[in-house]
C-alpha cells in the first residue's frame, strides 16, 4: 500500500546549491513527487509549522533559520513512505547520520540539517495540509 510522506529541503540546502541533487536521490528511492513548491516562510509561519517545539530553547533559533531563505516543499508517495523516507535522509544530527544518507551527504549540524522529513503518518498529512491544498495535488 502507497502512503504519502512530507518533506522541506531547508534554506541551508538552497544556499549550498543541494535541491537539484536531494531531489534526484529522493526520486531515484523511489519516491513519487505529489506536491511540490519552491516557497519561503515568514516567520510567523515557521512559527506556525513548528509550534509543537514552541516551549524548547531551540524554537527561536528555528524559526530564524527556517525563514532566513527559500525551500521547496514537497508532498512524496511510495509504499511505507515515513519510514523509509526517515531511513533515506538519516539522523536528525549528520554526525549520527549513517552512511550515504542524505544529510550525512549534505548537512552541517543538527541546526541546519539539509531536510525535514515528517515523523508519521499522521504528522505526514498535517505537515502536507500546512503547505498544500487540494488543487495543488497530482495524486
Amino acid at each position: 500500500m502507497s502512503n504519502r510522506t512530507f518533506t522541506m529541503i531547508k534554506p541551508d540546502a538552497m544556499e549550498n546549491g543541494h535541491a537539484g541533487a536531494i531531489l534526484d536521490r529522493i526520486t531515484k528511492a523511489g519516491f513519487k513527487l505529489v506536491a511540490m513548491k519552491l516557497t519561503r516562510l515568514s516567520k510567523e509561519k515557521a512559527g506556525e509549522f513548528y509550534a509543537v517545539h514552541k516551549d524548547k530553547p531551540f524554537f527561536q533559533d528555528l524559526v530564524n533559520f527556517m525563514s532566513r531563505g527559500p525551500i521547496i516543499a514537497a508532498i512524496l508517495e511510495k509504499e511505507n513512505a515515513v519510514a523509509d523516507f526517515r531511513e533515506l535522509i538519516g539522523a536528525t544530527n549528520p554526525a549520527n547520520a549513517a552512511e550515504g544518507t542524505i544529510r550525512k551527504t549534505f548537512a552541517k549540524s543538527i541546526e541546519e540539517n539539509a531536510i525535514h522529513g515528517s515523523d508519521s503518518d499522521e504528522n505526514a498529512k498535517i505537515e502536507g495540509d500546512f503547505f498544500f491544498n487540494h488543487f495543488e495535488r497530482v495524486g
